[in-house]
Protein backbone atom coordinates (compact mmCIF):
# COMPACT_ATOMS: atom_id res chain seq x y z
CA UNK A 1 0.00 0.00 0.00
CA UNK A 2 1.63 3.22 -1.20
CA UNK A 3 0.26 5.41 1.62
CA UNK A 4 1.77 3.14 4.29
CA UNK A 5 5.16 3.16 2.57
CA UNK A 6 5.09 6.95 2.33
CA UNK A 7 4.26 7.27 6.04
CA UNK A 8 7.13 4.90 6.90
CA UNK A 9 9.44 7.04 4.76
CA UNK A 10 8.33 10.29 6.41
CA UNK A 11 8.95 8.84 9.88
CA UNK A 12 12.70 8.52 9.51
CA UNK A 13 15.38 8.57 12.15
CA UNK A 14 14.93 12.30 12.80
CA UNK A 15 12.55 13.26 15.64
CA UNK A 16 9.65 13.90 13.25
CA UNK A 17 6.16 14.10 14.76
CA UNK A 18 3.40 13.09 12.39
CA UNK A 19 -0.37 12.90 12.84
CA UNK A 20 -1.64 9.86 10.95
CA UNK A 21 -5.35 9.76 10.19
CA UNK A 22 -7.33 7.03 8.52
CA UNK A 23 -5.99 4.37 10.92
CA UNK A 24 -8.98 2.64 12.58
CA UNK A 25 -8.58 -0.37 14.86
CA UNK A 26 -7.47 -3.40 12.87
CA UNK A 27 -6.02 -1.38 10.02
CA UNK A 28 -3.51 0.10 12.47
CA UNK A 29 -1.85 -3.34 12.61
CA UNK A 30 -1.12 -3.16 8.87
CA UNK A 31 0.38 0.29 9.41
CA UNK A 32 2.51 -0.91 12.33
CA UNK A 33 3.80 -3.83 10.28
CA UNK A 34 4.74 -1.47 7.43
CA UNK A 35 6.60 0.83 9.83
CA UNK A 36 8.59 -2.05 11.32
CA UNK A 37 9.34 -3.53 7.89
CA UNK A 38 10.50 -0.06 6.70
CA UNK A 39 10.75 -1.04 3.06
CA UNK A 40 12.97 -4.03 3.82
CA UNK A 41 15.42 -2.28 6.14
CA UNK A 42 13.69 -3.08 9.43
CA UNK A 43 13.50 -0.99 12.62
CA UNK A 44 12.12 -1.18 16.14
CA UNK A 45 8.65 0.26 16.64
CA UNK A 46 6.99 0.93 20.00
CA UNK A 47 3.19 0.91 19.91
CA UNK A 48 1.68 2.60 22.97
CA UNK A 49 -1.90 1.32 23.27
CA UNK A 50 -4.43 3.26 25.30
CA UNK A 51 -5.18 0.21 27.48
CA UNK A 52 -4.60 -3.53 27.87
CA UNK A 53 -7.52 -4.44 25.61
CA UNK A 54 -6.17 -2.34 22.75
CA UNK A 55 -2.70 -3.86 23.21
CA UNK A 56 -4.09 -7.40 23.09
CA UNK A 57 -6.12 -6.63 19.95
CA UNK A 58 -3.09 -5.11 18.23
CA UNK A 59 -0.96 -8.13 19.12
CA UNK A 60 -3.54 -10.56 17.76
CA UNK A 61 -3.99 -8.55 14.57
CA UNK A 62 -0.21 -8.39 14.06
CA UNK A 63 0.00 -12.16 14.50
CA UNK A 64 -2.25 -12.44 11.44
CA UNK A 65 -0.97 -9.58 9.27
CA UNK A 66 2.75 -9.99 10.08
CA UNK A 67 3.41 -13.35 11.78
CA UNK A 68 7.12 -13.17 10.95
CA UNK A 69 7.52 -9.91 12.87
CA UNK A 70 9.09 -10.33 16.34
CA UNK A 71 6.61 -9.06 18.93
CA UNK A 72 7.62 -8.09 22.46
CA UNK A 73 4.91 -7.22 24.98
CA UNK A 74 5.47 -4.93 27.94
CA UNK A 75 2.25 -4.81 30.00
CA UNK A 76 1.63 -2.60 33.02
CA UNK A 77 1.39 -4.09 36.50
CA UNK A 78 -1.99 -5.75 37.03
CA UNK A 79 -2.51 -4.27 40.49
CA UNK A 80 -3.76 -0.91 41.68
CA UNK A 81 -1.45 2.04 42.37
CA UNK A 82 -0.18 1.83 45.97
CA UNK A 83 -1.76 -1.60 46.39
CA UNK A 84 -0.94 -4.16 49.08
CA UNK A 85 -0.46 -6.94 46.54
CA UNK A 86 2.29 -7.60 44.03
CA UNK A 87 1.85 -7.89 40.27
CA UNK A 88 1.51 -11.47 39.07
CA UNK A 89 4.86 -13.24 38.53
CA UNK A 90 3.75 -14.35 35.05
CA UNK A 91 3.18 -10.73 34.05
CA UNK A 92 6.42 -9.48 35.61
CA UNK A 93 8.36 -12.24 33.85
CA UNK A 94 6.99 -10.97 30.51
CA UNK A 95 8.06 -7.42 31.41
CA UNK A 96 11.58 -8.47 32.37
CA UNK A 97 11.93 -10.74 29.34
CA UNK A 98 11.06 -7.79 27.09
CA UNK A 99 13.48 -5.44 28.87
CA UNK A 100 16.39 -7.88 28.66
CA UNK A 101 15.67 -8.70 25.02
CA UNK A 102 15.63 -5.00 24.16
CA UNK A 103 19.18 -4.78 25.49
CA UNK A 104 20.22 -7.20 22.74
CA UNK A 105 20.73 -5.74 19.23
CA UNK A 106 18.08 -6.77 16.67
CA UNK A 107 18.92 -9.00 13.73
CA UNK A 108 20.25 -7.06 10.76
CA UNK A 109 17.45 -5.93 8.48
CA UNK A 110 14.69 -7.07 10.82
CA UNK A 111 12.50 -4.84 12.90
CA UNK A 112 10.88 -5.61 16.22
CA UNK A 113 7.44 -4.58 17.43
CA UNK A 114 7.23 -3.62 21.09
CA UNK A 115 3.65 -3.47 22.37
CA UNK A 116 2.92 -1.59 25.56
CA UNK A 117 0.26 0.59 27.16
CA UNK A 118 0.04 4.17 28.37
CA UNK A 119 0.09 2.96 31.99
CA UNK A 120 3.19 0.83 31.39
CA UNK A 121 5.11 3.61 29.64
CA UNK A 122 4.28 6.03 32.46
CA UNK A 123 5.79 3.71 35.05
CA UNK A 124 9.50 3.89 35.77
CA UNK A 125 11.49 0.65 35.51
CA UNK A 126 14.70 -0.75 37.02
CA UNK A 127 17.89 0.60 35.43
CA UNK A 128 19.53 -1.30 32.60
CA UNK A 129 22.63 -2.06 34.65
CA UNK A 130 20.41 -3.78 37.21
CA UNK A 131 19.82 -6.63 34.75
CA UNK A 132 23.41 -6.80 33.49
CA UNK A 133 24.49 -9.54 35.94
CA UNK A 134 21.05 -10.69 37.04
CA UNK A 135 20.80 -13.78 34.81
CA UNK A 136 22.16 -17.26 35.35
CA UNK A 137 23.01 -19.53 32.43
CA UNK A 138 22.78 -23.23 33.17
CA UNK A 139 24.27 -25.78 30.77
CA UNK A 140 24.26 -29.57 30.73
CA UNK A 141 27.43 -30.90 32.36
CA UNK A 142 28.03 -27.70 34.33
CA UNK A 143 29.24 -27.81 37.90
CA UNK A 144 26.58 -25.97 39.91
CA UNK A 145 25.78 -26.35 43.59
CA UNK A 146 21.97 -26.82 43.83
CA UNK A 147 22.01 -24.61 46.95
CA UNK A 148 23.51 -21.78 44.88
CA UNK A 149 20.76 -22.23 42.30
CA UNK A 150 18.02 -22.11 44.96
CA UNK A 151 19.59 -18.99 46.46
CA UNK A 152 19.64 -17.32 43.02
CA UNK A 153 15.99 -18.16 42.41
CA UNK A 154 14.88 -16.90 45.83
CA UNK A 155 16.77 -13.59 45.51
CA UNK A 156 15.43 -12.94 42.02
CA UNK A 157 11.74 -13.29 42.75
CA UNK A 158 10.99 -16.98 42.19
CA UNK A 159 8.50 -18.53 44.60
CA UNK A 160 8.88 -22.05 46.02
CA UNK A 161 5.96 -24.33 45.16
CA UNK A 162 5.08 -28.00 45.56
CA UNK A 163 4.33 -28.28 41.84
CA UNK A 164 5.57 -25.81 39.22
CA UNK A 165 2.61 -24.56 37.20
CA UNK A 166 3.23 -20.87 36.43
CA UNK A 167 6.18 -18.63 35.50
CA UNK A 168 8.17 -17.58 38.52
CA UNK A 169 7.72 -20.83 40.47
CA UNK A 170 10.32 -23.44 41.42
CA UNK A 171 10.28 -26.73 43.29
CA UNK A 172 13.02 -28.99 44.64
CA UNK A 173 12.76 -32.73 45.14
CA UNK A 174 16.08 -34.31 46.04
CA UNK A 175 18.44 -33.85 43.11
CA UNK A 176 15.74 -32.42 40.82
CA UNK A 177 14.90 -28.71 40.57
CA UNK A 178 11.85 -27.66 38.54
CA UNK A 179 11.75 -24.01 37.48
CA UNK A 180 9.54 -21.90 35.19
CA UNK A 181 11.89 -19.17 33.85
CA UNK A 182 10.88 -15.67 32.78
CA UNK A 183 9.86 -15.54 29.12
CA UNK A 184 9.72 -19.33 28.71
CA UNK A 185 6.70 -21.11 27.24
CA UNK A 186 7.20 -24.19 29.40
CA UNK A 187 8.95 -25.02 32.69
CA UNK A 188 12.30 -26.82 32.91
CA UNK A 189 13.43 -29.79 34.99
CA UNK A 190 17.09 -29.64 36.05
CA UNK A 191 18.38 -33.09 36.99
CA UNK A 192 21.50 -32.97 39.20
CA UNK A 193 24.05 -35.70 39.79
CA UNK A 194 25.77 -34.31 42.87
CA UNK A 195 26.84 -30.81 41.83
CA UNK A 196 26.69 -31.55 38.10
CA UNK A 197 23.75 -30.64 35.88
CA UNK A 198 23.08 -34.05 34.36
CA UNK A 199 20.08 -33.11 32.19
CA UNK A 200 17.79 -30.18 31.34
CA UNK A 201 14.32 -31.29 30.29
CA UNK A 202 11.30 -29.33 29.10
CA UNK A 203 7.98 -30.47 30.56
CA UNK A 204 4.30 -29.59 30.43
CA UNK A 205 3.00 -27.61 33.38
CA UNK A 206 -0.44 -29.26 33.27
CA UNK A 207 0.59 -32.90 32.98
CA UNK A 208 4.17 -32.63 34.30
CA UNK A 209 5.22 -34.81 31.35
CA UNK A 210 8.65 -34.28 29.75
CA UNK A 211 8.47 -33.15 26.13
CA UNK A 212 12.11 -32.66 25.18
CA UNK A 213 15.65 -31.86 26.27
CA UNK A 214 17.79 -28.72 26.16
CA UNK A 215 21.54 -28.19 26.24
CA UNK A 216 21.26 -24.91 28.16
CA UNK A 217 18.83 -22.53 29.83
CA UNK A 218 18.98 -18.84 30.74
CA UNK A 219 17.30 -18.00 34.04
CA UNK A 220 16.20 -14.37 34.29
CA UNK A 221 14.67 -12.56 37.28
CA UNK A 222 10.90 -12.64 37.72
CA UNK A 223 10.79 -9.63 40.01
CA UNK A 224 11.80 -6.01 39.52
CA UNK A 225 12.96 -5.98 43.15
CA UNK A 226 16.22 -7.88 43.66
CA UNK A 227 17.05 -8.43 47.32
CA UNK A 228 20.79 -7.97 47.09
CA UNK A 229 22.77 -6.52 50.01
CA UNK A 230 23.11 -3.17 48.22
CA UNK A 231 19.38 -3.06 47.40
CA UNK A 232 18.40 -3.82 51.00
CA UNK A 233 20.77 -1.15 52.31
CA UNK A 234 19.40 1.44 49.85
CA UNK A 235 15.84 0.58 50.82
CA UNK A 236 16.50 0.92 54.56
CA UNK A 237 18.21 4.29 54.14
CA UNK A 238 15.64 5.68 51.72
CA UNK A 239 12.71 4.45 53.80
CA UNK A 240 14.01 6.17 56.93
CA UNK A 241 14.69 9.42 55.05
CA UNK A 242 11.16 9.51 53.63
CA UNK A 243 9.14 8.19 56.55
CA UNK A 244 11.29 8.57 59.64
CA UNK A 245 12.12 5.84 62.12
CA UNK A 246 10.77 2.37 61.28
CA UNK A 247 10.61 -0.63 63.55
CA UNK A 248 9.09 -4.05 64.09
CA UNK A 249 5.58 -2.63 63.72
CA UNK A 250 6.31 -1.92 60.06
CA UNK A 251 6.10 -5.37 58.41
CA UNK A 252 7.54 -4.19 55.09
CA UNK A 253 10.64 -2.68 56.67
CA UNK A 254 11.14 -5.68 58.95
CA UNK A 255 10.79 -8.20 56.09
CA UNK A 256 13.19 -6.41 53.74
CA UNK A 257 15.70 -5.91 56.56
CA UNK A 258 15.67 -9.68 57.11
CA UNK A 259 16.15 -10.28 53.37
CA UNK A 260 12.64 -11.67 52.90
CA UNK A 261 10.22 -10.81 50.14
CA UNK A 262 7.06 -8.98 51.23
CA UNK A 263 3.73 -8.91 49.46
CA UNK A 264 3.38 -5.64 47.56
CA UNK A 265 6.99 -4.54 48.02
CA UNK A 266 7.17 -3.57 44.34
CA UNK A 267 5.23 -0.39 45.14
CA UNK A 268 8.39 0.89 46.87
CA UNK A 269 10.54 0.12 43.80
CA UNK A 270 12.40 3.50 43.78
CA UNK A 271 13.90 2.74 47.19
CA UNK A 272 15.62 -0.43 45.95
CA UNK A 273 17.53 1.26 43.10
CA UNK A 274 19.88 4.22 42.85
CA UNK A 275 17.82 5.64 40.00
CA UNK A 276 14.94 4.28 37.94
CA UNK A 277 14.79 4.57 34.15
CA UNK A 278 12.03 4.34 31.56
CA UNK A 279 11.12 1.86 28.86
CA UNK A 280 12.48 4.34 26.30
CA UNK A 281 15.95 4.09 27.88
CA UNK A 282 15.97 0.42 26.83
CA UNK A 283 15.05 1.36 23.24
CA UNK A 284 16.61 4.78 22.56
CA UNK A 285 16.20 4.64 18.75
CA UNK A 286 12.68 3.25 18.66
CA UNK A 287 9.94 4.79 16.53
CA UNK A 288 6.99 5.59 18.81
CA UNK A 289 3.39 5.15 17.67
CA UNK A 290 0.70 6.50 20.00
CA UNK A 291 -2.74 4.92 19.93
CA UNK A 292 -5.83 7.04 19.43
CA UNK A 293 -6.75 8.84 22.69
CA UNK A 294 -3.39 7.95 24.29
CA UNK A 295 -2.98 11.45 25.74
CA UNK A 296 -6.43 11.31 27.35
CA UNK A 297 -5.58 7.89 28.80
CA UNK A 298 -2.33 9.32 30.20
CA UNK A 299 -4.08 12.22 31.93
CA UNK A 300 -6.73 9.92 33.40
CA UNK A 301 -4.07 7.53 34.71
CA UNK A 302 -2.06 10.33 36.33
CA UNK A 303 -5.17 11.74 37.98
CA UNK A 304 -6.02 8.29 39.38
CA UNK A 305 -2.48 7.78 40.73
CA UNK A 306 -2.61 11.18 42.45
CA UNK A 307 -5.97 10.31 44.01
CA UNK A 308 -4.74 6.95 45.30
CA UNK A 309 -1.60 8.54 46.74
CA UNK A 310 -3.67 11.16 48.57
CA UNK A 311 -5.99 8.46 49.90
CA UNK A 312 -3.14 6.26 51.14
CA UNK A 313 -1.40 9.23 52.70
CA UNK A 314 -4.62 10.21 54.44
CA UNK A 315 -4.99 6.71 55.87
CA UNK A 316 -1.42 6.78 57.18
CA UNK A 317 -1.91 10.21 58.78
CA UNK A 318 -5.26 9.25 60.31
CA UNK A 319 -3.91 6.18 62.10
CA UNK A 320 -5.88 3.34 63.73
CA UNK A 321 -8.42 5.67 65.32
CA UNK A 322 -10.41 5.96 62.07
CA UNK A 323 -10.70 2.23 61.54
CA UNK A 324 -8.89 2.65 58.21
CA UNK A 325 -5.60 1.38 59.57
CA UNK A 326 -4.69 -1.12 62.22
CA UNK A 327 -1.67 -2.44 64.04
CA UNK A 328 0.71 -4.24 61.69
CA UNK A 329 -0.68 -2.60 58.52
CA UNK A 330 1.52 0.49 58.25
CA UNK A 331 1.51 1.87 54.71
CA UNK A 332 3.74 4.80 53.73
CA UNK A 333 3.36 5.54 49.99
CA UNK A 334 6.33 6.83 48.01
CA UNK A 335 5.76 10.15 46.15
CA UNK A 336 4.14 9.57 42.73
CA UNK A 337 6.94 11.33 40.82
CA UNK A 338 9.48 8.76 42.05
CA UNK A 339 7.55 5.88 40.51
CA UNK A 340 5.73 7.52 37.59
CA UNK A 341 6.48 9.98 34.81
CA UNK A 342 4.62 13.29 35.00
CA UNK A 343 2.89 14.85 32.00
CA UNK A 344 5.74 17.31 31.37
CA UNK A 345 8.41 14.60 31.57
CA UNK A 346 6.33 12.40 29.24
CA UNK A 347 6.13 15.23 26.67
CA UNK A 348 9.85 15.96 26.96
CA UNK A 349 10.81 12.32 26.36
CA UNK A 350 8.57 12.00 23.32
CA UNK A 351 9.76 15.31 21.86
CA UNK A 352 13.23 13.83 21.30
CA UNK A 353 12.03 10.88 19.20
CA UNK A 354 10.27 10.13 15.92
CA UNK A 355 6.58 9.76 16.73
CA UNK A 356 3.26 9.06 15.02
CA UNK A 357 -0.13 9.82 16.57
CA UNK A 358 -2.88 7.59 15.17
CA UNK A 359 -6.48 8.57 14.60
CA UNK A 360 -9.34 6.65 12.98
CA UNK A 361 -10.60 9.86 11.37
CA UNK A 362 -9.54 11.23 8.01
CA UNK A 363 -6.65 13.69 8.13
CA UNK A 364 -5.64 16.42 5.70
CA UNK A 365 -2.29 16.18 3.93
CA UNK A 366 0.21 18.66 5.37
CA UNK A 367 3.79 18.92 6.58
CA UNK A 368 2.91 17.21 9.87
CA UNK A 369 -0.15 15.20 8.87
CA UNK A 370 -0.91 12.30 6.54
CA UNK A 371 -3.84 10.01 5.83
CA UNK A 372 -3.21 6.25 5.80
CA UNK A 373 -6.30 5.56 3.72
CA UNK A 374 -8.21 3.30 6.13
CA UNK A 375 -11.86 3.73 7.07
CA UNK A 376 -14.22 1.84 9.40
CA UNK A 377 -15.92 -1.02 7.60
CA UNK A 378 -19.58 -1.60 6.91
CA UNK A 379 -21.77 -2.48 9.90
CA UNK A 380 -24.90 -4.56 9.26
CA UNK A 381 -26.72 -3.27 12.37
CA UNK A 382 -29.49 -1.72 10.27
CA UNK A 383 -30.15 -5.06 8.56
CA UNK A 384 -30.23 -6.99 11.84
CA UNK A 385 -33.10 -4.87 13.20
CA UNK A 386 -35.10 -4.70 9.96
CA UNK A 387 -38.15 -7.03 10.05
CA UNK A 388 -37.88 -9.83 7.51
CA UNK A 389 -34.34 -8.93 6.46
CA UNK A 390 -31.60 -11.59 6.33
CA UNK A 391 -28.16 -10.38 7.37
CA UNK A 392 -26.36 -13.16 5.47
CA UNK A 393 -28.12 -12.26 2.22
CA UNK A 394 -27.11 -8.64 2.82
CA UNK A 395 -23.54 -9.76 3.49
CA UNK A 396 -23.47 -11.74 0.23
CA UNK A 397 -24.60 -8.68 -1.74
CA UNK A 398 -22.09 -6.48 0.07
CA UNK A 399 -19.20 -8.85 -0.67
CA UNK A 400 -20.09 -8.96 -4.35
CA UNK A 401 -20.27 -5.18 -4.43
CA UNK A 402 -16.84 -4.89 -2.83
CA UNK A 403 -15.35 -7.32 -5.32
CA UNK A 404 -16.83 -5.38 -8.25
CA UNK A 405 -15.15 -2.28 -6.83
CA UNK A 406 -11.80 -4.08 -7.01
CA UNK A 407 -11.41 -4.77 -3.29
CA UNK A 408 -10.06 -8.00 -1.86
CA UNK A 409 -12.45 -9.32 0.83
CA UNK A 410 -11.46 -10.87 4.17
CA UNK A 411 -13.98 -12.01 6.80
CA UNK A 412 -12.64 -12.35 10.34
CA UNK A 413 -13.94 -14.57 13.15
CA UNK A 414 -12.92 -14.82 16.81
CA UNK A 415 -12.28 -18.57 16.97
CA UNK A 416 -11.79 -21.49 14.56
CA UNK A 417 -15.20 -22.77 15.63
CA UNK A 418 -17.01 -19.54 14.83
CA UNK A 419 -15.11 -19.32 11.52
CA UNK A 420 -16.32 -22.80 10.58
CA UNK A 421 -19.90 -21.88 11.48
CA UNK A 422 -19.70 -18.68 9.44
CA UNK A 423 -18.27 -20.59 6.48
CA UNK A 424 -21.12 -23.12 6.64
CA UNK A 425 -23.86 -20.50 6.95
CA UNK A 426 -22.46 -18.28 4.20
CA UNK A 427 -22.07 -21.25 1.84
CA UNK A 428 -25.72 -22.14 2.47
CA UNK A 429 -26.67 -18.62 1.38
CA UNK A 430 -24.80 -18.95 -1.89
CA UNK A 431 -21.61 -17.02 -1.20
CA UNK A 432 -18.93 -18.70 -3.31
CA UNK A 433 -15.14 -18.81 -3.15
CA UNK A 434 -14.86 -19.08 0.64
CA UNK A 435 -11.33 -20.14 1.69
CA UNK A 436 -10.04 -20.46 5.30
CA UNK A 437 -6.60 -18.83 5.74
CA UNK A 438 -4.12 -18.66 8.60
CA UNK A 439 -2.16 -15.53 7.65
CA UNK A 440 -2.41 -12.34 5.64
CA UNK A 441 0.10 -13.75 3.15
CA UNK A 442 -2.25 -16.66 2.44
CA UNK A 443 -5.12 -14.21 1.90
CA UNK A 444 -3.03 -12.18 -0.56
CA UNK A 445 -2.15 -15.36 -2.47
CA UNK A 446 -5.83 -16.10 -3.23
CA UNK A 447 -7.31 -15.21 -6.58
CA UNK A 448 -9.41 -11.97 -6.48
CA UNK A 449 -12.86 -13.69 -6.60
CA UNK A 450 -12.03 -15.66 -3.45
CA UNK A 451 -13.17 -14.61 0.02
CA UNK A 452 -10.68 -15.29 2.81
CA UNK A 453 -11.97 -16.40 6.23
CA UNK A 454 -9.45 -15.72 8.99
CA UNK A 455 -9.27 -16.16 12.75
CA UNK A 456 -8.34 -12.76 14.17
CA UNK A 457 -10.11 -10.90 16.98
CA UNK A 458 -11.26 -7.69 15.29
CA UNK A 459 -14.10 -5.78 16.95
CA UNK A 460 -14.73 -3.82 13.75
CA UNK A 461 -13.78 -4.28 10.16
CA UNK A 462 -12.15 -1.67 7.92
CA UNK A 463 -11.80 -0.71 4.28
CA UNK A 464 -9.08 0.72 2.05
CA UNK A 465 -8.99 1.41 -1.67
CA UNK A 466 -8.13 -2.24 -2.35
CA UNK A 467 -9.25 -4.15 0.75
CA UNK A 468 -12.44 -4.79 2.71
CA UNK A 469 -12.20 -6.59 6.05
CA UNK A 470 -15.52 -7.61 7.60
CA UNK A 471 -15.52 -8.73 11.24
CA UNK A 472 -17.78 -11.17 13.02
CA UNK A 473 -19.37 -8.40 15.17
CA UNK A 474 -20.04 -6.36 11.99
CA UNK A 475 -22.22 -9.22 10.81
CA UNK A 476 -23.76 -10.58 14.00
CA UNK A 477 -23.46 -7.71 16.43
CA UNK A 478 -21.61 -9.87 18.96
CA UNK A 479 -19.45 -12.93 19.24
CA UNK A 480 -20.95 -16.24 18.22
CA UNK A 481 -19.32 -17.65 21.37
CA UNK A 482 -20.75 -16.64 24.74
CA UNK A 483 -18.82 -13.77 26.34
CA UNK A 484 -17.55 -14.04 29.87
CA UNK A 485 -19.38 -12.17 32.60
CA UNK A 486 -18.21 -8.55 32.68
CA UNK A 487 -16.38 -7.53 35.81
CA UNK A 488 -15.41 -4.18 37.21
CA UNK A 489 -12.04 -2.92 35.96
CA UNK A 490 -9.17 -3.29 38.43
CA UNK A 491 -8.32 0.41 38.44
CA UNK A 492 -11.87 1.22 39.59
CA UNK A 493 -11.83 -0.82 42.83
CA UNK A 494 -10.68 1.95 45.14
CA UNK A 495 -12.49 4.62 43.14
CA UNK A 496 -15.76 2.75 43.61
CA UNK A 497 -15.08 2.25 47.31
CA UNK A 498 -14.22 5.93 47.73
CA UNK A 499 -17.66 6.83 46.34
CA UNK A 500 -19.26 5.22 49.42
CA UNK A 501 -19.56 7.02 52.75
CA UNK A 502 -19.80 5.33 56.14
CA UNK A 503 -23.48 4.84 56.87
CA UNK A 504 -24.53 4.26 53.26
CA UNK A 505 -26.85 1.30 52.73
CA UNK A 506 -25.72 -1.22 50.13
CA UNK A 507 -27.22 -4.37 48.62
CA UNK A 508 -25.05 -7.50 48.45
CA UNK A 509 -26.25 -9.94 45.79
CA UNK A 510 -26.01 -12.86 48.26
CA UNK A 511 -26.48 -11.29 51.71
CA UNK A 512 -28.98 -8.50 51.05
CA UNK A 513 -29.06 -5.02 52.58
CA UNK A 514 -26.28 -3.95 54.93
CA UNK A 515 -24.60 -0.77 56.11
CA UNK A 516 -21.18 0.28 54.77
CA UNK A 517 -18.98 0.98 57.80
CA UNK A 518 -15.70 1.99 56.11
CA UNK A 519 -12.55 0.35 54.80
CA UNK A 520 -10.44 -1.92 56.93
CA UNK A 521 -7.25 -3.88 56.32
CA UNK A 522 -7.46 -7.45 57.60
CA UNK A 523 -4.78 -10.12 57.56
CA UNK A 524 -5.27 -12.81 54.91
CA UNK A 525 -2.65 -15.53 54.43
CA UNK A 526 -0.18 -13.54 56.48
CA UNK A 527 -0.58 -10.27 54.57
CA UNK A 528 -2.91 -7.26 54.97
CA UNK A 529 -5.78 -6.99 52.50
CA UNK A 530 -8.09 -4.00 51.95
CA UNK A 531 -11.76 -4.83 52.61
CA UNK A 532 -15.09 -3.05 52.86
CA UNK A 533 -16.65 -3.56 56.29
CA UNK A 534 -20.42 -4.18 56.06
CA UNK A 535 -22.67 -4.28 59.16
CA UNK A 536 -25.88 -6.34 59.16
CA UNK A 537 -28.86 -6.59 61.50
CA UNK A 538 -27.80 -7.88 64.91
CA UNK A 539 -24.25 -6.53 64.53
CA UNK A 540 -23.00 -9.24 62.15
CA UNK A 541 -20.02 -8.06 60.09
CA UNK A 542 -19.03 -8.98 56.55
CA UNK A 543 -15.57 -8.10 55.20
CA UNK A 544 -15.71 -7.77 51.40
CA UNK A 545 -12.39 -7.57 49.48
CA UNK A 546 -12.25 -4.38 47.41
CA UNK A 547 -11.75 -6.36 44.19
CA UNK A 548 -15.20 -7.94 44.75
CA UNK A 549 -16.98 -4.60 45.04
CA UNK A 550 -19.01 -5.42 41.91
CA UNK A 551 -21.21 -7.79 44.00
CA UNK A 552 -22.73 -4.82 45.87
CA UNK A 553 -24.72 -1.80 44.74
CA UNK A 554 -25.72 1.36 46.55
CA UNK A 555 -29.21 1.19 48.06
CA UNK A 556 -29.20 4.66 49.61
CA UNK A 557 -27.62 6.58 52.50
CA UNK A 558 -28.78 6.74 56.04
CA UNK A 559 -29.00 10.14 57.71
CA UNK A 560 -29.43 8.65 61.11
CA UNK A 561 -33.06 9.67 61.47
CA UNK A 562 -34.44 6.16 61.35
Amino acid sequence: MDALKEIAKRLGAEPVHLSVGGAPDGFDALLLAALAENDGEGRDVLFVARDDVSMARASEALAFFAPELERLEFPAWDCLPYDRVSPRPELVSRRIDTLTRLLEPPEAGRGRMVLTTVSALLQRVPPRKGFADASLEVTRGQQLDPARLIDFLSRHGYVRSDTVMEPGEFAQRGGIVDVFPAGAENPLRLDFFGDEVDAIRVFEAAGQRSTGERESALLKPVSEVLLTEDAISRFRSGYRVLFGRAGDKDPLYAAVTAGHRHLGMEHWLPLFHEKLETLLDYAPKVLIVLDHQATEARDARLAMIAEYFTTRQGFADAGPKTGLAMAGTVYHPVPPETLTLGAEEWDALLAKRALARLSPFAAPESADSMDAGGRPGHDFADVRVRPGANVFEALKDHVRGQQKSGRRVVISAYTPGSRDRLLSVLAEHGLEGLVPVATWAEALALSPPSVALAVVGLERGFETSGLAVISEPDILGDRMSRPSKPRIRAENFIAEASALSPGDLVVHMDHGIGRFDGLQAIEVAGAPHDCLRLIYDGGDKLFLPVENIDVISRYGSDDGSG
